[in-house]
């Protein structure tokens, strides 16, 4: 190869590498906007009769985690989920998305209902991650994760979970152990976020944008990998899908989800999802 190609070369990788930093990076931005379609949008403007249901019968209401009953085509489900906020004050009220205990006890407490009624459990991700303090230790929120983690794994109702924005760490994956993981365009889903992991790898928290793209965060990284089912177009080839026409989509798509489950007995549906994650 002659010294023109191979600077030809170089400076192509070079290109693609920045492309391919800059994409990662730009799905993260993405999802971290706040405008992302919420667990409020999806009670309202999907199911039916949806009734919001408070508090973890122990401690207090997280109102980052909205949790409730309504009816999807007539099938009353349970849905659980993130909550952030669209203003300043209501990320305040809302933890920016991320949940003390409370919150997933809440969540917890939801899921045993849904157990006991035979109601189907809808899940929507959109938190960087547990809510980190003193208060939230002290509370318990590694055996409040953990105890979502483990009744996830027992429950005999099918879950599908839907990340919309950040799916970020063990306060995600609390809400995803699911027998369906599905993730909009414009998310992610990782261990920690970009300026987290350049903390660690590089001692920079700048290097971001480097970060985000070896971590496999992005909806088709993750397809990829086997780690999520589906991904949720946001965009046709020449503009933006209106809100109304997605959630539209997404209403056929969960019925249609749904059904594939009316032929399994309880314990094939729990054999299932534990069979996704022995994968891992």
């Amino acid at each position: 190869m002659s010294k023109t190609n191979e600077l030809i070369e170089k400076l192509t990788g070079k290109a693609r590498q920045k492309e391919a930093v800059e994409d990662a990076y730009s799905t993260v931005k993405l999802a971290r906007a706040k405008d992302r379609l919420s667990t409020e949008d999806i009670a309202h403007h999907i199911l039916d009769d949806f009734i919001e249901l408070h508090g973890d019968r122990y401690y207090g209401d997280d109102k980052s985690i909205v949790s409730g009953v309504g009816f999807l085509a007539g099938r009353p489900v349970t849905l659980i989920g993130s909550q952030k906020g669209h203003t300043l004050d209501e990320n305040i009220a809302r933890n920016f998305g991320s949940s003390y205990p409370e919150g997933y006890r809440k969540a917890y407490r939801m899921m045993e209902q849904a157990e006991k009624f035979q109601r189907p459990v809808l899940t929507v991700v959109n938190t960087a991650g547990a809510y980190c303090s003193p208060e939230a230790e002290s509370r318990g929120i590694g055996s409040a994760i953990a105890q979502n983690l483990l009744v996830m794994s027992q429950l005999t109702v099918p879950i599908v979970t839907l990340i919309v924005g950040e799916g970020g760490s063990g306060g995600a994956l609390a809400l995803a152990f699911s027998n369906k993981v599905w993730m909009m365009q414009h998310s992610m889903y990782s261990v920690l976020s970009p300026e987290g992991f350049a903390s660690i790898l590089y001692k920079d928290a700048n290097l971001a944008k480097e970060a985000a793209n070896k971590m496999k965060l992005t909806p088709n990284d993750l397809l990829d990998l086997g780690v999520i089912e589906r991904i949720i177009i946001e965009e046709n080839e020449s503009d933006s899908i209106q809100k109304k026409a997605l959630m539209a989509q997404l209403k056929a798509d969960f019925i249609l989800e749904l059904s594939q489950y009316d032929h399994l007995s309880p314990e094939e549906i729990v054999a299932q999802r534990q069979a996704r994650f022995n994968r891992f």
